[in-house]
């Protein structure tokens, strides 16, 4: 008996323990100056809270450390009932809909509907809230047809009026025909060129997401490409690891920009023709190396990946390859903690949040399995100096919890938008459930 008291007693002071450093890192939270830099900003979940703010620069990088890749795979369990997000003051959140299989990336339609992609069941939804209530009362399949591991999708053209809505399949890109409020494809799938069709430059195996955008004058359409592998240089990696330039119609195929291991989400900057993405990097050189990272695209611009990380930093597993690129490799905008999975991104376009998070990125992070010490899990904020037009090379935490106290993951942030009412949508694929943020009121 007396063991067992003991062992209670000890546990009971562990999760004392834990508490306190979510007490901690809420307290710093309150402190709008508050800012973890150097090896402080690449803790674990202990210290997330909503308005921490990080900021990682190449000088904070150690060196490589290990070949080793640590295993630390979430086993997601249910939502605890008297479990939700945490958001910032004058902030709330809530469940918007939920039971959804994988949803992975949102989408808001011109007329307020919400496109969700459910990429492992091959369907793509739309939501509508036709009470005003913030949360989705109507939930219809928009299609089920010539869909595989699709993800991002868009539409087309840019604008309030559009005539497509394009999918990005793991092997191929196709769009079908759309006008506003459609729930249901109003026809059948339509391939594009026959190197964005199955078989084509779009292959699939290794990181099978892709995103795709238009510019903004809807001339020119993007597609990102993950690696295939984590670091190899071999044949299986061409055409990959890359952002691709098209036509609308899949021709007139260029290279972008490359040296980029997995920009999941890409998006242009409102009122410019910068293109940023959102990148997951390579493993197995540390717990701290190499970090994620937000960043603008440059045409042309080489990121490194698979010999060089982060500048001129080289790859252990890659040296003496390619001196030459060294000095080429882009330093992106914004370093964020390593391993922490950052998926899809979305600039804030609406009139709800407070004028200073206008234009500012938001971001969701899908959270860890290869650090000992989690980390992830969560929408972070990356701001930009608006005197400057800069991002300011930091990023803070906007909506956590989703990891219990007791370091139990229940959900994943995958995909982000905005809604047509100002609030942003969340979608997590941990218990398949989608959240709304939203201020005042």
């Amino acid at each position: 008996m007396e063991g067992l008291r003991a062992v209670r007693d000890l546990s009971f002071a562990a999760i004392i323990v834990v508490n306190c450093s979510f007490t901690v890192a809420a307290q710093a939270a309150t402190n709008s100056s508050a800012q973890l830099t150097g090896k402080a900003a690449m803790g674990d979940w202990t210290s997330d809270a909503p308005g921490v703010r990080r900021k990682i620069t190449i000088q904070d990088l150690p060196p490589p450390s290990s070949n080793v890749s640590a295993v630390n795979r979430a086993r997601v369990i249910d939502r605890p009932a008297d479990v939700q997000p945490r958001v910032p003051p004058g902030f709330k959140i809530n469940l918007y809909a939920g039971g959804f299989r994988d949803p992975r990336f949102l989408l808001a339609a011109p007329n307020g509907d919400i496109f969700v992609v459910e990429s492992r069941v091959n369907q793509i939804r739309v939501l509508r809230d036709t009470k005003k209530s913030g949360t989705a009362d109507t939930r219809e399949i928009f299609t089920e047809r010539n869909l595989n591991k699709p993800f991002g999708i868009a539409f087309y053209p840019p604008g309030n009026d559009p005539e497509f809505l394009y999918v990005a399949n793991t092997d191929g890109v196709i769009r079908f025909p759309y006008r506003n409020g459609d729930l249901k494809a109003r026809g059948p799938a339509q391939q594009l060129a026959a190197h964005l069709s199955p078989g084509g430059l779009l292959r699939g195996g290794g990181h099978w997401t892709r995103d795709i955008v238009f510019s903004p004058n809807g001339k020119r359409m993007y597609v990102s490409i993950g690696s295939r592998s984590n670091v190899s240089d071999k044949a299986v990696e061409e055409n990959r690891a890359r952002i691709f330039e098209f036509n609308p119609d899949g021709t007139g195929q260029k290279v972008y920009a490359w040296g980029i291991r997995n920009a999941v989400g890409i998006a242009f900057r409102p009122g410019t023709n910068e293109l940023w993405m959102s990148t997951n990097e390579r493993d197995e050189i540390g717990e701290d190396l190499p970090p994620d990272y937000i960043s603008s695209v440059r045409p042309g611009g080489f990121y490194g990946w698979p010999w060089f990380y982060i500048g001129s930093h080289l790859d252990p597993r890659h040296k003496g390859k390619h001196p030459e690129l060294a000095g080429e490799v882009i330093v992106p905008d914004v370093l964020v903690q390593a391993h922490s999975a950052s998926l899809n991104l979305c600039f804030y376009t609406g009139d709800q949040f407070p004028p200073k998070y206008k234009g500012d990125i938001f971001a969701a992070f899908h959270g860890s399995w290869n650090r000992m010490k989690r980390t992830g899990y969560k929408v972070v904020r990356a701001p930009f100096d608006h005197s400057t037009g800069k991002a300011r090379g930091e990023y803070e935490d906007f909506v956590t919890g989703f990891v219990t106290p007791e370091g139990k993951v229940w959900g994943r942030p995958v995909g982000i938008t905005v809604a047509k009412d100002g609030s942003l949508l969340i979608s997590e694929d941990g218990n398949g459930t989608i959240w709304r943020v939203s201020h005042g009121g």
